[in-house]
């Protein structure tokens, strides 16, 4: 899994979830080929803004606008997610927001994202703001 990924993992289910930064960590510390335990624990408390070196709390990854600045043409997307690998670059980022047309027997429409972006950073900021 690409760091940048990672990342953004991280900063969705801490910062748009509220989950306890230490749930991904154990979850990605079972799951990764490549885990090591500094790092994973370090990286979970940067991005959670608790770590001796972390991250600015603000520091919120919107993963949409991720997805279109850092895979514009959805290769990574593409290559992960195998029934999106025929769509338009348009929808690659936002597939809820047309219906796709895949194989025989497999049509599907994506639901609607679990949050809103925004009312998910706002709420996250007012839970730092809080502390």
């Amino acid at each position: 899994m690409h760091n940048r990924v990672r990342m953004i993992v991280a900063s969705f289910l801490i910062k748009h979830l509220m989950i306890d930064w230490r749930e991904g960590e154990a979850w990605f510390w079972d799951t990764l080929l490549d885990a090591d335990l500094a790092n994973n624990v370090g990286n979970w408390q940067w991005t959670a803004g608790s770590g001796a070196d972390a991250s600015p709390y603000f520091r919120i990854f919107n993963p949409i606008a991720q997805g279109e600045k850092f895979d514009p043409k959805g290769a990574y997307v593409r290559r992960w997610v195998p029934e999106l690998r025929n769509v338009s670059d348009d929808v690659i980022h936002k597939p809820w927001t047309k219906p796709l047309h895949l194989p025989a027997g497999a049509k599907r429409v994506y639901s609607r994202p679990i949050v809103d972006h925004a009312k998910a950073r706002a709420r996250a900021l007012e839970a730092y703001h809080s502390l």
